[in-house]
């Protein structure tokens, strides 16, 4: 059996005081939030009304391809900045430099990528803003480990899912209401992360730690250190292939939700970008309900698993909706349901994860680099999923349903994949 790794906060060097117990709390939903509204915004509306607007004839494979690759680039440097992230020593601490200068960098990335001329440095300016906020991303993550004991997770992981999940839909909507004017939406992301971030750094100052110095660096064990033997550590490997599969499935529908409304449904381009924020709204409260009430169950139960399987049998659901229904109730039932699904998912998922680091990987130092493993659990199906999405439409003539239904089918084996696992109940 898989021993939970113990955390920083379990040691009890870093717990917050109660005052700003709520005040990180509050100020690290808000760092996910504006960052799951980047996200939202820039891949399921942005880029695809960019990408349309360059390249109309082509769009579907053009955009999978600049998913594709920009994925690749986030996949190859979430785990390495998490590493990275363990082993810094500064006087500002571990993580804050991470925060502040991927935030600030890719926030300014973000505010150029509509000035790109055409594919090639729209691309260029994604990756550079990719690979930036990647590189922040497992310090602000590893923050739930690092600084809060483990039963206090569930409640923790379930406001920053809940603020994760609100992103996604307020993204959305966003995104759909200024997909008219793209500089001015691009704009607004860059300069909201970077303030996020900043602010994040200057409320909660990572607390002084008695740390060893970094052991030296010798490349061949530091890439070794990224295998993590699924025979010796099951309990990571299930929950990564877990949420591997869930997320092929999820991303396959979001990220060709744009031209979902317009192929399948029969939208116009305008009338689609309407309907996505329309959707957004529906799907937001569900999001949130969702979220809050999962996590603070979780930590109630006790219970992790069931959580997550049931919420990967709702995505599943609500996948086959628009197969049932291909109109405009079909893709309301859709936004129904995968609030309530992907809500529940996103904030009970990031309480089992940091439950399921392989203790016997190093210690409480490799913390970082084992959800920057996790994570790319999240971006390699970025890179797999729009582009096999992108090869079955053109295959098939643009057969959404059939696309419907292999998404569903990853959904519902991804919460297959939690049952084994044997650590967390």
């Amino acid at each position: 059996m898989t021993m939970s790794r113990p955390s920083l906060a379990a040691a009890g060097g870093a717990m917050p005081r109660p005052a700003r117990h709520w005040r990180l709390i509050v100020s690290l939903g808000i760092v996910f939030f504006v960052l799951l509204t980047l996200y939202a915004s820039v891949l399921g509306v942005l880029l695809p009304n960019q990408i349309q607007d360059i390249d109309p004839a082509t769009k579907t494979r053009t955009l999978g391809i600049v998913f594709a690759i920009t994925s690749v680039f986030s996949t190859l440097v979430t785990p390495l900045a998490g590493a990275l992230s363990d082993r810094t020593r500064s006087r500002f601490g571990r993580r804050t430099p991470w925060i502040v200068i991927g935030g600030v960098i890719g926030g300014g990335a973000i505010i150029l990528v509509p000035h790109g001329s055409g594919i090639v440095s729209v691309t260029a300016f994604w990756i550079v803003a990719t690979v930036s906020l990647n590189s922040m991303q497992p310090a602000i993550t590893t923050i739930v480990a690092d600084r809060f004991v483990e039963e206090q997770r569930g409640f923790v992981s379930g406001v920053v899912g809940a603020a994760m999940t609100a992103g996604v839909s307020a993204g959305t909507i966003f995104g759909g209401l200024l997909a008219h004017d793209l500089p001015r939406a691009y704009l607004i992301l860059g300069i909201a992360i970077i303030v996020a971030c900043l602010g994040f750094v200057a409320l909660n100052r990572e607390p002084r730690e008695a740390l060893p110095p970094a052991p030296p660096f010798h490349l061949g064990a530091f890439l070794k250190s990224f295998w993590i033997d699924p025979r010796q550590h099951p309990d990571f490997a299930w929950a990564f292939l877990g949420r591997f599969t869930i997320y092929m499935g999820y991303q396959a529908i979001v990220t060709y939700l744009l031209y979902i409304l317009q192929d399948y449904v029969g939208l116009s381009q305008g009338d689609a970008n309407g309907m996505i924020a329309r959707l957004s709204s529906v799907t937001f409260v569900a999001l949130v309900l969702s979220g809050l009430v999962s996590g603070w169950l979780s930590d109630r139960l006790r219970r992790r698993k069931p959580l997550v399987f049931a919420a990967g049998i709702i995505m599943a659901v609500a996948v086959s909706a628009p197969l049932i229904q291909p109109n405009a109730s079909g893709m309301f039932a859709y936004a129904v349901l995968i609030g309530l699904g992907y809500g529940a998912f996103m904030s009970v998922d990031l309480a089992l994860m940091t439950q399921v680091l392989p203790a016997g990987t190093g210690s409480a130092e490799d913390t970082g680099k084992d959800l920057g493993i996790l994570t790319t659990a999240v971006n390699v199906p970025q890179i797999l999923s729009p582009v096999l999405a992108a090869m079955l439409l053109g295959m098939t003539g643009n057969d959404y349903p059939l696309l419907f239904m292999v998404a569903g089918a990853f959904v519902l084996i991804g919460a297959c994949f939690v049952l084994p696992i044997r650590s967390v109940r």
